[in-house]
């Protein structure tokens, strides 16, 4: 047998071990990640030390996660990644796909649901299931009001998609978007690449009466992807549903993946008013901003402070305004006195 032809056969055998023999269809109940034991340096890296003079340290787990895809396939077994773009990876890998095929992840339901949105954080129980893409769309919108309804996530991984459509809005009335789409193009210039900053600072600023054009990707859906979907096309309430106390691999676009415990009931309710304000302010959802936004305002003292900290920091980018970092700051103490509850709904602001 020529020697690319022994190459090829070995690779594909490396790929489907990673794959299981049962689930060809999309999970009911998630099993729970295995847990083996090494000693890593990261999520999945391995070290050896030779220590004479000290007594050993116990071993670290080494993270085990199942994942699917959303439409339905073998259950795959990833691990190794310690940020979003490797997790695809990793997940790209298992199935001999294109990393660039996935358009984003859910967490525990293959459904399109948008408040299981996997983003910066993984629970040490979760089931990743991974939603490639489907069918293109393209769409002419006439810009009559001046907020089209949307809001717009990220993959972490070059791909802005709708998270929200406001119900009564612009984007309501168009019959063939959705929410979870990926936005592929606006007027014919692509936006793959952009952040979702970017492309709802896009959006906003087309002028009221144009017309312009949509090209969007929808998710691949199973044959029963009908079963339980949520009334409407909006998504429904946005936020990480975190239990007290529950371990999750925080990962981070630098640095290593970081196992957390998640208990702290001022930090959550303070995140999602957070996320609520860059909704309105900027047309975004982002979930690991405002977890950065509230770190950098618990170390402050004052708002003058927490706005130096900000320009000293990575956000500077974003160009918030002075009124809007006095209202973050307002959202991270009134989670610290106690007064801010935890807010559902909010407003499109573009």
């Amino acid at each position: 047998m020529p020697l690319k032809n022994i190459l090829n056969k070995n690779k594909k055998k490396s790929s489907k071990e990673n794959l299981t023999d049962k689930q060809t269809s999309p999970a009911r109940e998630a099993p729970r990640p295995d847990v083996t034991q090494s000693t890593p340096e990261a999520n999945g890296g391995n070290s050896v030390k030779n220590e004479t003079n000290s007594s050993p340290q116990p071993p670290r787990p080494r993270l085990v996660f199942h994942c699917q895809q959303a439409q339905g396939s073998p259950t795959g077994i990833i691990s190794g990644f310690t940020n979003v773009k490797e997790l695809y990876s990793k997940i790209a890998e298992c199935y001999e796909i294109p990393a660039s095929e996935i358009l984003f992840c859910t967490l525990n339901t293959h459904k399109c649901d948008m408040t299981r949105l996997l983003g910066g954080q993984i629970g040490l129980e979760d089931f990743i299931f991974a939603h490639v893409k489907g069918q293109p769309k393209e769409v002419e919108v006439t810009k009559s009001e001046d907020a089209l309804g949307l809001t717009i996530t990220d993959n972490g991984n070059g791909y802005a998609f709708i998270k929200r459509i406001k119900e009564g809005s612009i984007m309501d009335k168009v019959p063939i978007v959705y929410v979870g789409d990926h936005i592929e193009k606006l007027n014919g210039e692509p936006v793959v690449g952009l952040r979702h900053y970017e492309v709802a600072k896009m959006l906003k600023e087309i002028p009221k009466g144009t017309t312009f054009t949509l090209r969007v990707v929808e998710p691949l859906k199973s044959g029963f992807s009908f079963v339980g979907q949520s009334t409407g096309k909006k998504s429904g309430n946005v936020g990480n549903k975190v239990g007290s106390g529950k371990q999750t691999l925080r990962l981070r676009s630098t640095g290593p993946a970081t196992v957390e415990t998640v208990d702290n009931e001022c930090a959550s309710v303070a995140t999602d008013k957070i996320n609520n304000l860059l909704e309105s302010y900027m047309g975004i959802n982002d979930t690991e901003l405002a977890q950065n936004i509230y770190e950098i305002g618990d170390k402050c003292d004052n708002p003058h402070d927490f706005a130096c900290s900000v320009d000293d920091s990575d956000m500077k980018d974003f160009g918030f305004t002075d009124t809007f970092i006095f209202d973050l700051w307002g959202a991270i103490t009134d989670a610290k006195s106690g007064i801010l509850k935890k807010t559902q709904e909010f407003n499109e602001q573009f």
